[in-house]
């Protein structure tokens, strides 16, 4: 199991990189519109891949059997990959998932052909913002399997 990070895409959505505390305000009202749609979420934490700094974001969840859980990383349809995809790849040791109130350690690693596109259109049944961010970006947006490691 392994993060794979797809090349940055040349259009996509344009998805500025805010100052932190803009950044956090963005996340927030993301995580309460998702809440008030009944959206399942989890929250991922990782550790920064430059930095070395807990990193911790409100993500789209869905289920994937016992104790597993797939994440997608569309930064809204924008050409390049969020951040938490190369945090993942750099510390994939020290990655956390909250969901559900519990929180667990767990092991990341993006899908690929086949087991990507069945996630996929799972995917897009539930939550049709994710094609429509697919059709706006060049790049294949990567869809991340989360397994329970304890």
């Amino acid at each position: 199991m392994s993060i794979e990070i797809p090349r940055r895409g040349s259009r996509g959505a344009n998805v500025p990189d805010l100052p932190k505390p803009l950044k956090w305000l963005g996340l927030k009202v993301f995580e309460t519109i998702k809440r008030i749609q009944r959206a399942p979420l989890g929250q991922l934490t990782t550790i920064g891949a430059k930095s070395g700094v807990e990193r911790t974001v409100p993500l789209r969840v869905f289920a994937d059997g016992p104790d597993r859980w797939l994440v997608v990383a569309s930064l809204a349809g924008a050409a390049r990959n969020p951040a938490w995809l190369h945090n993942l790849a750099a510390h994939p040791d020290q990655v956390r998932f909250a969901v559900g109130g519990q929180t667990f350690p767990v092991t990341a690693a993006t899908l690929a052909g086949a087991d990507r596109d069945t996630a996929w259109q799972r995917i897009v049944a539930e939550e049709a913002s994710f094609a429509a961010y697919q059709e706006g970006t060049d790049r294949l947006i990567p869809v991340v399997r989360l397994t329970c490691r304890g």
